[in-house]
């Protein structure tokens, strides 16, 4: 029941969409990393630029391990860029750039979905590996309660995932509105960087379908645990 349980049919259209998702998002990043950007700003100097721009020039820009790894960290005001993304000069590093740029921005603004999000990221570390396990020991034994406190900190992680997509879409118009005012892209450029942040939209929405249909998985294993009874 615990790998097998049919009800994994529910979260099925989910996972599908999420592995187009990721395929999608890498094949259209390979795509934009190889075409280079006219005015050769690296990714780092692409946000420094950026952030300059909007009064946020003295905000640190870190490099960091990895591929696709970029975030912005409000709780020490630090952007961080992967590797490809801080040295390299294509439309997708600089849109990727430009995006996390976006959410430093909407920081200094005190943009209220980024400030939610930021509070309830310890609930969710929390609930997105502990829900399940709390959640299975009161099914296997029959407690009501334990099945009911695994479904409440599984909701905190829906809550987060749901909270991320205006949180991150903001961001890509806040980062296609500043390279298209400011004449840091082409609009050839531009339309790159719409691909770019485009699929990595999806990787979003992906993420809170599926967290919302396992919410569902949750429930409607509770209510066949009570019927049992």
């Amino acid at each position: 029941m615990f790998f097998w349980d049919p009800t994994y049919i529910i979260v099925l259209p989910a996972i599908l969409l999420a592995l187009y998702a990721q395929m999608r998002v890498r094949s259209t990043y390979a795509r934009y990393s190889r075409v280079p950007i006219a005015n050769g700003l690296s990714g780092a100097e692409a946000a420094a630029e950026i952030l300059r721009r909007q009064g946020l020039s003295g905000l640190q820009i870190e490099r960091i391990d990895g591929t696709l790894t970029d975030h912005y960290d409000p709780r020490t005001r630090v952007l961080r860029l992967s590797s490809d993304v801080y040295n390299g000069t294509s439309v997708a590093a600089v849109g990727v750039a430009a995006h996390e740029s976006g959410h430093a921005i909407q920081h200094a603004q005190h943009y209220a979905p980024l400030a939610l999000r930021s509070a309830i990221v310890p609930v969710t570390q929390f609930g997105s590996w502990m829900a399940w396990p709390i959640f299975f020991i009161g099914f296997f034994f029959h407690s009501g309660t334990f099945m009911q406190l695994g479904i409440l900190i599984f909701s905190a992680f829906v809550a987060f995932t749901v909270v991320t997509l205006p949180v991150e879409f903001d961001a890509s118009r806040r980062a296609l509105r500043v390279l298209a005012a400011e004449h840091l892209m082409t609009d050839d450029e531009l339309r790159g960087v719409r691909a770019v942040l485009g699929a990595a939209a999806l990787t979003y929405v992906a993420a809170a379908s599926t967290a919302i249909l396992e919410l569902l998985r949750l429930l409607l294993l509770y209510n066949m645990s009570r019927r049992e009874e």
